[in-house]
């Protein structure tokens, strides 16, 4: 009985000090907004339509046209929009922002498991979850800029349509919450080794 006692006194002597409030809730908050980020990136993506130019609309993945008389009518085939390099610029705009998306993904899921399993290398996965985040920016950013890019002939600021300013708006947030993510964890005290005054 004694022996479970002493190892039981043990295991709290060695706890560590909780961190203070104000560090876990901006790390908390950092989280939150990358997971929006991802989301809003994700279904920008997918949805793809990006630019509305006249009766043409310009996306990631299809082209349309429509008129009064015929609606709607979309073509995959990206080469009828008779704009030079479309076809071939559009893969690697939609492939630069889907890779963007699954860096974030890894990005965020380090960044969670350094706050659910504390340990030594806690703060390191938050400094590579963060590093991942600037990462996606970039990627996202060159999505975003070889889109504008491949249609400036056709680009208007009202043109841009809800799906593109999402991208634009993730793109900033993982810059955002990369930057400060990474501050945070440099100008916090690492909770596994004792402070020295």
């Amino acid at each position: 009985m004694t022996a479970i006692a002493v190892q039981a006194q043990r295991l709290l002597a060695q706890r560590r000090p909780q961190r203070p409030f104000l560090e876990s809730f901006i790390r908390v908050l950092i989280i939150v907004c990358a997971a929006l980020a991802l989301v809003l990136s994700s279904v920008s993506i997918c949805d793809g339509h990006w630019l509305l130019a006249e009766d043409r609309l310009f996306g990631l993945w299809h082209f349309c046209t429509s008129s009064n008389q015929t609606g709607p009518r979309c073509l995959r085939d990206l080469s009828q929009a008779h704009v030079p390099g479309l076809d071939v610029g559009m893969v690697l705009a939609r492939s630069v922002g889907a890779l963007a998306v699954v860096v974030a993904i890894l990005g965020l899921e380090l960044l969670m498991v350094s706050q659910v399993c504390e340990d030594l290398h806690s703060r390191r996965k938050w400094a590579v979850g963060c590093v991942l985040l600037l990462v996606s920016f970039i990627l996202s950013s060159g999505g975003l800029l070889s889109f504008v890019i491949l249609l400036w002939n056709q680009v208007t600021l009202i043109g841009f349509t809800l799906m593109f300013w999402c991208e634009f708006t993730a793109s900033f947030l993982f810059f955002l919450n990369a930057i400060s993510g990474l501050h945070v964890n440099s100008i916090t005290h690492p909770w596994s080794q004792p402070r020295k005054f």
